[in-house]
């Protein structure tokens, strides 16, 4: 059985190419067959023309409208037109020009062959056909065919609290933002709380604020707190809050308090002494941080805009305070300023690793993921992939769903 429906699958295939290929010949024969036609046409209708032109100069004469001279003179003259254009006419079936024929015979003879060459060449007429259902038993490392597997299974069994917890981060890798909220709060309603999911579905709140912590973001970032108060994820987010919200001191202190609580190399500490420095603190000389340790928060994935360090074209204090009271528009319309005057200052000093994180992050986060190629591309030729930051870029790239082929050259 499944022999024969991979028969009737090739002859299907093969009936398809041959009914396209038939449907182009069509199209491109089209035009030729229409020039003759309407060449014939034309010649047809001078040569009518002229012969009305007769009738009604014998209808003029008879009526003594015009002299019997005057009537040979314009017979003369009519009927000369009238031999030339039937001289035109072909007097069998016209054959077509000489460049027609070939055109005709490459439409079709050549193009298909052509086309089969080509497919033979580059394709694969050896492998199996593999319908949808095939790959999701199988998906290998296909992202998109996992996800795909676990909607399906989702939607079988919506009370599965493991397959939103899982797919809930896959979600907000692939910058799905409002599914990846979703996800995370069916995953909270079904089998509660927790640090992870709770600090997981902040970060989707402030993805989809642009990087500001909202009021629904803090909350839950509290909630956080109350389950783990060490946790430095939660307690980087809601100093964050502060800092956005024109409260100088309070941020500082939050942030050196989470700086004390911090291991010496803890990745994320070198971001919190610069958001330290940020809020009027003093910036460490040295930090004994892990080389190449990115911008992103304590156990964070992706960081929303708005969310880095003190690198150029970050916000002032008072630009995301102001970011609250905004529109959502006028906000994104500050976010991209923001990233732009980001991006303009690394093409002057590109030597800033943790702004071309950032930059590329940030073009993702926005959505704008030409120019988020454009960036890593940048980035890769001030930090090649060789050394340890180039992979760090190569890496968030492949994270962001971003395309790393010809990143490199």
């Amino acid at each position: 059985m499944k022999a024969r429906l991979t028969y009737l699958g090739d002859m299907l295939f093969w009936i398809l190419v041959a009914v396209m290929t038939a449907a182009l010949a069509v199209i491109l024969l089209y035009p030729l067959l229409r020039g003759a036609k309407a060449a014939e046409n034309i010649r047809a209708g001078e040569a009518a023309v002229y012969r009305d032109q007769l009738r009604e100069l014998d209808r003029d004469l008879n009526g003594g409208l015009i002299t019997p001279e005057e009537a040979d003179y314009a017979r003369a003259e009519i009927g000369r037109r009238l031999i030339a254009v039937s001289a035109d006419e072909p007097a069998e079936t016209p054959k077509p020009a000489r460049h027609h024929r070939f055109t005709e015979a490459f439409v079709l003879l050549l193009l298909p062959v052509l086309g089969l060459c080509l497919y033979l060449t580059t394709g694969r007429p050896d492998l199996p056909s593999q319908p949808l259902e095939a790959r999701l038993e199988n998906p290998g490392n296909d992202v998109a065919v996992l996800i795909t597997k676990a909607e399906r299974h989702l939607a079988e069994k919506p009370d599965d609290g493991k397959g939103w917890d899982v797919l809930a981060p896959i979600y907000f890798r692939t910058m799905r933002v409002n599914d990846a909220q979703l996800a995370y709060r069916n995953a909270i309603r079904l089998l509660g709380p927790s640090p992870v999911r709770l600090d997981g579905l902040a970060e989707t709140l402030m993805a989809a604020s642009d990087g500001v912590v909202t009021e629904e973001a803090r909350q839950v970032l509290e909630q956080s707190l109350t389950l783990e108060p060490d946790n430095p994820r939660a307690r980087f987010y809601i100093a964050l809050s502060m800092e956005q919200a024109g409260r100088p001191d309070e941020a500082r202190q939050a942030f050196e308090a989470l700086a004390k609580q911090s291991p010496d190399d803890a990745p994320w500490l070198p971001l919190v002494n610069e958001h330290i420095a940020m809020n009027g603190g003093a910036k460490p000389g040295a930090n004994p941080a892990a080389p190449g340790a990115n911008s992103a928060a304590p156990g964070a994935g992706p960081a929303a805009p708005g969310a880095g360090s003190a690198a150029p074209g970050n916000p002032t204090q008072q630009d995301v305070a102001a970011a609250e009271t905004m529109s959502a528009g006028d906000r994104q319309q500050m976010i991209r300023g923001m990233v732009e005057s980001l991006d303009a200052k690394l093409n002057e000093d590109p030597n800033n690793f943790e702004g071309w994180m950032r930059l590329v992050r940030s073009y993702a986060v926005l959505n704008d993921k030409d120019r988020a190629a454009g960036a890593l591309k940048r980035g890769l030729a001030a930090f090649p992939p060789p050394g340890e930051q180039g992979r760090q870029l190569l890496a968030l790239a492949r994270e962001l769903g971003i395309a790393t082929e010809g990143a490199t050259q």
